[in-house]
Parts: structure tokens; C-alpha cells; sequence
């Protein structure tokens, strides 16, 4: 059954989220199917303008970074890119598997954490979960295992903190196959931190929509035929406002800004 993330999962996800097992791990597969000061104005995928303002959250840890030193087994499994969080696949196979409990439902998909091993280090980013995988545990892909730890050891002691993603232009907002104005399915993609939460704008108020554990936020009653207003928070409380967004099916709509970068 599809689940929404709880609030509750979402705000551990900024704080203390711990992150599946080597040749050995087994990692999701497919996708699930069934602030700051200032405007800056850019051009979505479809060339209408868009404009978007970004605050900075309240309450956020002073510091903006990840308290607590991650510790559990890496791994590493046939990852291409693809997996629960219903992401494309994609040539950069600097990409990893949470495990099930902080998989969190796909709280943490996107997320990128820095992974330091026996041997060197790397930065992913999460792109599936792992299902048997013990808390603290990520399952990688072979190419971003062998960076900090001979293949041929198949499961190694890992540490890890969360990280911003090293990420170039706006945010997209990618629009599921099968969408339409009565039942809308929207995923964020390209941010620099995991998304704790969507709204659109309806009747002059933002609604929040529920998000599914495939990594989707879905308006079962749709959210019209647009353009549309969003408004994006990530897990450090930080705020982007997009409107003119077009409903492209199937397809991604850029916004105008991207998520700053949480600084002391």
C-alpha cells in the first residue's frame, strides 16, 4: 500500500537521519509506478517565465550542517541510477541505496551524503532504498564503492555525513506519466537538499500534497489544467515560490531558482 511521509519522518530527516548490504545488498529496483533575499526570474522547459523567491527557513540549526557522523556497512549492487525514487536512469553512477527505515517512504530520495571508507571517499546521491539493509547502511553502485574500498571486500565500516548536492541551475518539476488535471503527480528533481514538502497554490492559498513512497507528491483530485504556483520547502526549512509552471505530462517544467545553499 502507498504511504504518505509524516511530518514527523521529515524533520528527523534534517537532523538525524542515519543512513543497504555488498554484493549482497538488495536494493529497490523500479520505481513504484501504480530564503534568502531577493526574485530572480528565468524561463521553464516550455519558455514561460517564471519568477520565484527563496527564504531561509526559521528554527534551522545554526550551523545548517549534519549533526551526527553516520555510521554503517557499504555495500554495492547493479545500480544504474533508477530505483524507488523513480528517477531516471543516468550516465552518473555516483549513486546509492538508503536503507528501509531511513529511506523514510522517499524522504530521503535525492538527498547526496559524503562517504568516507577504509581506502577514500565519495559523494552519492540517494536514488533507491534498500530493503533488508540495517539502519545506518547504504548499498552503492559498484563505480562509487570502489572509490573508497576494494570490490573484492563486499561489505566494509562506512561513515557518512549529509551533504549539499553539487547541483548547476533551477529546480525541476517533473510531472508523472498518466498525470492530468484531475489527478497530478509532480516530483522535484535538480535540488540541492531532500524535499520536505510541495504545496500548490489553489484558490489564492497553498495546499499541501500528500507524497508517496515512489518519491511522488500526488493530488489524487488534481491540481487543474495550470500553469501552476508552487511552493517548495526542503529539509533545512528552506523556501523557494515558482509560479507560471506548465503542466507538461511526462515531461519536466524548470523553475526559476534553485535552493541556497544553508550557511552558518
Amino acid at each position: 500500500m502507498l504511504r504518505t511521509t509524516s511530518l514527523a519522518l521529515l524533520s528527523a530527516l534534517s537532523l538525524v537521519l542515519s543512513a543497504c548490504g555488498g554484493e549482497g545488498g538488495d536494493s529497490g529496483g523500479g520505481g513504484n509506478g501504480n530564503g534568502g533575499a531577493g526574485n530572480s526570474t528565468a524561463s521553464t522547459a516550455a519558455g514561460i517565465s517564471t519568477t520565484a523567491a527563496t527564504t531561509t527557513g526559521t528554527g534551522l540549526d545554526p550551523s545548517c550542517a549534519d549533526p551526527v557522523d553516520h555510521t554503517g556497512d557499504g555495500t554495492f549492487y547493479d545500480a544504474d541510477g533508477s530505483g524507488n525514487c523513480s528517477f531516471d536512469p543516468t550516465g552518473d553512477l555516483m549513486v546509492g541505496a538508503m536503507n528501509h527505515t531511513e529511506y523514510a517512504d522517499s524522504a530521503v530520495c535525492g538527498a547526496c551524503v559524503h562517504i568516507v571508507g577504509p581506502s577514500g571517499e565519495v559523494t552519492v546521491k540517494i536514488v533507491d532504498q534498500c530493503p533488508e539493509c540495517k539502519v545506518g547502511d547504504i548499498d552503492l553502485s559498484p563505480e562509487a564503492f570502489s572509490l573508497f574500498a576494494d570490490k573484492s571486500l563486499g561489505r566494509v565500516t562506512i561513515h557518512w555525513k549529509y551533504v549539499p548536492c553539487d547541483v548547476a541551475g533551477p529546480i525541476v518539476y517533473h510531472f508523472k506519466e498518466g498525470s492530468n488535471q484531475w489527478w497530478t503527480a509532480v516530483q522535484i528533481r535538480s535540488s540541492r537538499y531532500a524535499i520536505a514538502k510541495l504545496e500548490f497554490k489553489k484558490d489564492g492559498q497553498y495546499v499541501a500534497v500528500n507524497r508517496l513512497d515512489y518519491n511522488y507528491f500526488v493530488a489524487d483530485s488534481g491540481m487543474g489544467p495550470g500553469p501552476y504556483s508552487f511552493r517548495v520547502t526542503d529539509v533545512k526549512g528552506q523556501v523557494v515560490e515558482d509560479t507560471g509552471i506548465p503542466f507538461i505530462e511526462a515531461g519536466d517544467a524548470a523553475g526559476a531558482a534553485q535552493l541556497p545553499v544553508c550557511a552558518p
